[in-house]
């Protein structure tokens, strides 16, 4: 409970650092019986006079917060599950992306592991097998650098990865360059496809670019911090606002007025598919081959874009050249004909003729223009935020002491550009600290206020969601423009107070979007169903892999 807990209040912080399974829940349930915005502000401060609130008037200042690693907010890697367990005497374990690592049809690579681990090959008469780790291209480089991790072998979706390593001082070397073909590339909803050619000619990033401002189309990509897909589309998108220097102030000037208007971007291409399904979207990046196995996506056209993913081979720092022996050994089976055949197959292989577009960049410039996403893709706008606290009497004892725990680690992560408040709730709520500026002292009044939380009493969820949004609603008239957000970390369903229900009109109405962090939760949907409403996410702490759901979910939001 104590790991749990820590990993979903940092990773909520590092959302405001910088501004996936079937876990994460963004159902859109209530924003049909939204209030017009006068009327939900009207019904908000009707509500309120019936919440008990108290606030803190002489916060506590601490200045003797630890300071936290990257490594402290990941979770460890046995989250990220091994798919293929080798058992021989020499076993080399590979880190492979998601697309041929996980379940069928995206499971290639784990079906030529096991062939290869029944064929009995052996070195110097010991026996040779490999292990297969589930987990996506960037998230490998996150681990790696911050010292948490380092496989014997590293299949990326493409090379970028492998560059950024290299420029991070890492030992790597590529033993091969493709074992199974594949590329990224743009879709486009095809009735839109049509007059987008109409208007415009070809269907490239810069023109796509052109027709999402133009809003002849509504354009969205994934994290490029982990998604191979999103990091290579970005680099397209920055070459197509400067097409002699990417990383130039013009390229990051144009992302800027881009991202302004543009849709968020998604922490996994599952959302991208959920987005095009309700027509919030109709143009998104995927790599052909999840394309090519997604059938509810017939109806959209694929165009190959950026640079190829062909799944090059890496190594690093060898115990012994056995191993790397070995994992030449298993090189050469993947490249058979039998397992192209099954390869192809299973959606790779295909647009062989396809060159890569490339954007000229080195390995520091991918890392740099990860950089230039992370200031830019809020167009430049603050957050408003609020962590609503529950200390109710099922949070006593260890629970509340590893909330408290966490909450002071992660507060480091929160960029001083933004401005947060903190709130807890039992049978009556408590304004802990009124919305500031993250700067060191908003933070060490932050620390000092999370230190003195104690757990007792029910659980008035909403009164609380109620009071943090008369914060915000206060606070966005200091600071137009900023964008308002939400994080409610709970263990279990309101029993005292006003009901979900009562409250959804005005949550849809002033438009916050509720993140909520659940633990030990087995409730009936309620917070599922407030985190729909604004089309934000609801995290199930029960997953093992919470930390990075959350910790990647917050990156792309913030």
């Amino acid at each position: 409970m104590k790991k749990r807990i820590t990993a979903l209040v940092l990773a909520a912080s590092m959302l405001l650092l910088t501004a996936c399974g079937s876990d994460v829940i963004t159902k859109n349930s209530g924003r049909e019986n939204a209030l017009s915005y006068e009327d939900a502000k009207t019904e908000l401060e009707s509500l309120l006079k019936k919440v008990d609130v108290s606030t803190v008037t002489n916060p506590t200042m601490d200045i003797y917060s630890e300071q936290s690693t990257e490594a402290d907010a990941l979770a460890d890697i046995d989250t990220f599950p091994i798919m293929v367990h080798g058992r021989g005497d020499i076993d080399i374990e590979i880190a492979a992306a998601t697309e041929m690592s996980a379940d069928a049809p995206d499971d290639w690579l784990n079906v030529v592991a096991e062939r290869f681990n029944k064929e009995g090959y052996e070195i110097d008469g010991q026996s040779v097998s490999v292990s297969v780790r589930k987990i996506t291209s960037g998230e490998v480089v996150t681990y790696i650098n911050a010292g948490a991790y380092e496989p014997e072998v590293y299949i990326p979706s493409n090379y970028a990865w492998g560059m950024m390593l290299e420029a991070s001082g890492v030992n790597i070397e590529k033993i091969e360059d493709r074992i199974a073909g594949n590329t990224a590339g743009l879709l486009i909803k095809q009735d839109v496809y049509d007059s987008f050619i109409s208007e415009y000619g070809e269907a490239t990033v810069a023109n796509v670019l052109t027709a999402s401002i133009n809003g002849n189309l509504t354009f969205a990509y994934t994290n490029p911090y982990t998604s191979s897909t999103g990091l290579n589309i970005l680099t397209a998108m920055l070459k197509s606002f400067d097409e002699n220097d990417p990383l130039s102030s013009k390229a990051s000037e144009a992302l800027l007025e881009y991202q302004k208007n543009s849709p968020p971007v998604a922490y996994t291409t599952a959302v991208l598919r959920s987005q095009a399904s309700k027509g919030v979207i109709n143009a998104m990046v995927m790599e052909e081959q999840a394309y090519v196995n997604t059938p509810e996506l017939r109806d959209y056209v694929y165009i190959p874009a950026g640079i190829r993913h062909d799944h090059p081979v890496y190594t690093f720092d060898w115990d012994s050249d056995k191993e790397k022996q070995a994992a030449q050994m298993f090189v050469e089976y993947c490249k058979n004909d039998n397992n192209q055949k099954l390869a192809t197959e299973k959606g790779f292989n295909l647009h062989d003729d396809y060159k890569s577009q490339d954007p000229g960049l080195n390995g520091t410039q991918y890392v740099s223009a990860q950089k230039v996403w992370k200031q830019n893709k809020n167009g430049g706008k603050p957050i408003v935020a609020v962590f609503i606290a529950d200390v109710s009497g099922s949070m006593d004892g260890e629970p509340i002491n590893s909330l408290k725990d966490s909450l002071v680690k992660s507060s480091v992560y929160i960029g001083e550009e933004h401005y947060v408040g903190l709130v807890s709730y039992s049978s009556d709520v408590t304004v802990n600290l009124p919305i500031q500026q993250f700067d060191p002292t908003q933070q060490a009044y932050f620390s000092g206020e999370v230190k003195n939380l104690t757990a007792s009493g029910g659980t008035a969820t909403y009164d609380a969601v109620l009071v943090a949004m008369d914060m915000i609603e206060k606070k966005m008239d200091e600071v137009p423009g900023a964008k308002p957000m939400i994080f409610l970390l709970t263990d279990g369903e309101q029993n005292e107070g006003y009901s979900l229900n009562r409250i959804s009109g005005i949550v849809g109405g002033l438009q916050v979007p509720v993140y909520t962090i659940a633990y030990n939760y087995s409730g009936d949907g309620d917070l599922e169903k407030i985190s729909g409403i604004n089309e934000a996410a609801a995290i199930n702490a029960n997953s093992d892999d919470i930390v990075n759901q959350l910790r990647n979910l917050f990156n792309v939001n913030m």
